[in-house]
């Protein structure tokens, strides 16, 4: 069986965020859809890490954006895993879920991340596999206007009416939202303007009692175990 969520990061209850063996765990639990993070290396290539930096997840220090490739990946993570390549992560997953990829933009810290996903997501024919997310909406923007087909998502700490019309202005479908802030009128109001929503990061078994209740939600977690047995009915 399917489980409909979001594996945020893979599996980072168990694996370390952001690695290929965290991924593969996701895809074993048969997760419908999956979370990464995208910053760009100093030589122009995407890069799947959530910060800025290398210091908190990796033996190495210093900026994604001051590092090469080669020099990242000459990090290691718990020891043994390294920084994944979009490219590598992709491969790795095409065919078996679908992947939310977040563009880690802010401002102009990555000039050409945009060009650089989509370019990779079309080259390896995964756009209907995958959507575009970003905290940056001047990030979606970009996306937007270099590809009109690609799915895009807006990210939000909370709610608020002024995202709708900018969606609609993108032709955007998914919406991500840290879950306290959302309400049942706001679940009303995503419902009829189409739109996914993507509640996070959702781990408390009072939290996933009350999203269970809603088919249509795509649930983001760490304890991808624990959401399997609410979507599946066994709590």
């Amino acid at each position: 069986m399917t489980i409909r969520g979001v594996a945020h990061r893979g599996y980072p209850k168990r694996y370390p965020e952001n690695t290929l063996v965290s991924y593969r765990a996701a895809v074993e639990l048969s997760y419908s859809h999956l979370e990464l993070d995208v910053q760009l290396s100093k030589d122009g290539v995407p890069v799947v890490i959530h910060d800025p930096s290398v210091d908190r997840t990796t033996d190495g220090k210093g900026r994604v954006r001051d590092l090469t490739l080669a020099e990242l990946k000459e990090f290691r993570i718990a020891g043994t895993e390294e920084i994944p390549t979009l490219e590598e992560a992709l491969l790795l997953l095409k065919d078996k879920l679908i992947v939310d990829i977040e563009l880690k933009q802010m401002g102009d810290l990555y000039p050409g991340l945009e060009r650089a996903v989509l370019d990779t997501v079309k080259r390896l024919d995964m756009r209907e596999q995958t959507f575009l997310t970003s905290f940056d909406h001047y990030s979606l923007s970009r996306a937007r206007e270099l590809d009109d087909r690609m799915e895009l998502g807006v990210i939000n700490h909370g709610t608020s009416p002024a995202l709708f019309p900018f969606m609609k202005d993108i032709r955007c479908r998914y919406i991500s939202v840290q879950h306290p802030y959302i309400s049942d009128e706001f679940l009303e109001i995503c419902e009829r303007e189409g739109a996914v929503l993507i509640p996070y990061t959702v781990d408390k078994d009072s939290d996933m009692a009350r999203f269970s209740r809603y088919p249509t939600l795509l649930i983001c977690t760490n304890e991808l175990e624990k959401w399997a047995a609410y979507a599946q009915g066994n709590k």
